[in-house]
């Protein structure tokens, strides 16, 4: 029986390539010198710090157009709330997002039942498995799949025949 997996997964290498190039950037841009902006992964959050908010906003632009240029989801950065730190500074601290939460995968699950397509669909963790008799309407729902504008970033992994 045909069959493929929707999962939200993140490539580490490219978060650090993307947060490595964002930190190169910022140490060569005029407009940031003696702001000592600086970006830093921790686990599964992205700490960037500065000297003011002004140059936050810029700063948080830099990382977001390295992560598109890496080929990340914005949708993958949730927080941001920019707070003061000590000695007058601003940090922001953005968490990972990784994996299809369960009421997000409920809500997919819901979306492609909408379809009334010939499938099933089993949550399984962090990731739904979708099965069908035909490949098309594997298709169908990739396709339906790629149209939303869902809150994760989504892939499509593991189809086989």
């Amino acid at each position: 029986m045909p069959s493929f997996d929707v999962v939200s997964e993140l490539d580490m290498q490219e978060v650090t390539n993307a947060i490595d190039q964002s930190n190169r950037e910022t140490t060569t841009r005029f407009d940031f010198r003696g702001t000592d902006t600086s970006f830093e992964l921790k686990d599964d959050t992205i700490v960037v710090e500065s000297a003011s908010e002004g140059r936050m906003d810029a700063a948080i632009d830099v990382l977001q157009t390295k992560f598109l240029k890496r080929g990340l989801s914005i949708k993958a950065l949730s927080g941001g709330d920019v707070k003061p730190a000590s000695g007058g500074r601003v940090r922001a601290v953005f968490d990972l997002v990784s994996g299809i939460p369960q009421d997000a995968a409920k809500e997919l699950n819901k979306s492609i039942k909408d379809q009334k397509l010939k499938v099933q669909i089993q949550i399984q963790g962090d990731q739904l498995r979708v099965q069908g008799k035909k490949r098309d309407d594997l298709q169908d729902v990739i396709a339906h799949l790629k149209g939303l504008d869902f809150r994760v970033p989504l892939q499509f992994t593991n189809f086989r025949d």
